[in-house]
Order: structure tokens, then sequence, then C-alpha cells
């Protein structure tokens, strides 16, 4: 009997993840006979599940918290998933384990089928030094932005990531964000700040310029105070849901050989489950 193609995603806790209503929409889209999983591995248990990834039957695996770090360490990354340094998806190529981080592509592809034309812009504020902010801040300097500038509440974390980056990334003060706003193209929240639960994201959206993109990583809420406020002001905008869905492209590319696309169905079906 044939063993069904098989991806899972690893996470401790895990079981709060969407990416199997994604790849499970692909797979019945493509009419794949194949299986999307989660796997609860506790930190003490990862390196030795990833030894025995393909004995499980899987053809990779997306990575989440706390095992994004240990992911890039034991295995074979590519400059993406080094510059950012962590790994999301694991695959395999040339008979290795190898990895990247798609989380790069997932944030660029959804400003672009959202808010197009947000690569005009000179100056980039990008909010957080997480590391989110590193896949956000590498893939804006390999998509040719001049200046970014990086406000993090502990200054300390947005100069390391300055001198990881180079003279392109600028770190600011956080209550300094104001000076900067009016030339600013694109504002990008890495932060949790304007979560579920979390303090509100304080900043004058008023003070961007005509023609400017807002972006936010948050998708709970969809549609975040950031993002209404832009709304208002009739700015492109692109939300965190789709980037969650843009990076799972190449993910399920690599495992199942068929490139997907983020459909306003399979975007209605994620809404839906998010809404419960």
């Amino acid at each position: 009997m044939s063993v069904i193609p098989a991806a899972c995603l690893i996470g401790w806790p895990a079981a709060h993840s969407r990416s199997p209503l994604i790849h499970k929409y692909w797979l019945k889209s493509f009419g794949i006979d194949g299986d999307y999983r989660i796997e609860a591995v506790e930190p003490a248990a990862f390196a030795d599940f990833i030894a025995g990834l393909a004995a499980r039957g899987y053809k990779g695996a997306n990575v989440t918290i706390p095992h994004k770090e240990q992911a890039l360490a034991l295995s074979a990354p590519d400059a993406r998933a080094r510059a950012v340094g962590a790994a999301n998806t694991l695959y395999f190529g040339d008979g290795k384990l190898c990895s990247t981080n798609t989380d790069v592509e997932g944030f660029i592809n959804n400003l672009d089928a959202s808010a197009p034309g947000w690569d005009a812009a000179e100056d980039v504020l990008v909010l957080g030094a997480g590391g989110s902010s590193r896949a956000v801040i590498f893939g804006l300097i390999e998509r040719g932005i001049g200046r970014v500038h990086l406000a993090n509440r502990t200054a300390s974390r947005a100069q390391l990531l300055a001198d990881q980056f180079g003279a392109q990334v600028q770190p600011l003060a956080w209550d300094a964000i104001d000076t900067v706003l009016p030339r600013v193209g694109l504002l990008v929240n890495t932060t949790s700040l304007g979560m579920k639960g979390q303090p509100p994201l304080a900043v004058d959206v008023s003070l961007l310029p005509v023609g400017a993109a807002a972006a936010d990583l948050v998708y709970v809420p969809l549609e975040t105070d950031l993002l209404k406020a832009a709304k208002a002001r009739g700015l492109k905008t692109a939300d965190g849901l789709g980037m969650l869905l843009h990076q799972a492209v190449r993910g399920f590319e690599l495992w199942f050989g068929r490139r997907p696309t983020v459909t306003p169905e399979l975007r209605a079906l994620v809404e839906a489950d998010l809404a419960k």
C-alpha cells in the first residue's frame, strides 16, 4: 500500500494553528491525496523528531514557536533563513534536511497583492525588532528599499538589527516615531501591540503622507485599529491574515510539487474560522 504524501506543523503548543485549514484546502483543490497534520512537540524532543521526519512519512514541515531557531541550527538553511535567524519551513533536498523562511515572501507578496505600488517608498518605518521584523527588513532590503527606520521599545534590540543589516537600517527611538511619519511611504507593525488582549498601538496615522501604505502583521483582530485608521484616510493596507496565507505558498510547493494561489475563497474560509 502506498503512503500518501504528508507535511505537518511542529510547535509547542500548536493546536491553535490555521495551517492545516490552508494546506488541506490546497490539497483538495489540486486533487492530491495527501495530508497536513499538527505535531505538538516539546522543545527537548524537537531534535529527535525532525531527525526522524522522513521515517514518520513527512516530506517536510512548518515550524512555529518555540522551535524556529532550533530548526535553523539542525538543518541546511538558505540565505533567507540565515539572515532572519530562524527557519519556519523544513523540506528535503539533495538527500538532506533543508530549511528556509517563507515569512519574507509572505510579507512581500501580500503587500504586492494588497497595496500595489508600495515599493515606490523611499522611506519605510518598521515597528518592532523581533523575529518577524527580521523577515520584514530582509524582504524590504531585497526589494530595493533605500531606508528602513526601525523603532523598538527596547532601543538596544533595534540597534542589533541595524548592526546586522547595515546602513540601510536606521534605529529610531520609540518616542521619535512622529518625526519620521510625514516622510514614510510604508508603515509596518511587527509588534503584538493592537492584538486582541494586548495594549493598543498608539501611532498617529494622520501624519502619514497621502499615498502611503500601512501593513500590520497582527491578524486577531483582522482589522486592527492601525489598519482602520489607515483605511479611513484612504491609504492602502495589508493585513496579517494575507501574510499568513502567502507565506504558506512555497512550503506547499516544496512538499507537494504544485504552486498554489491565495484565492478569495481560501481567505473567506480562514476568516470564518478566525471568527468562531
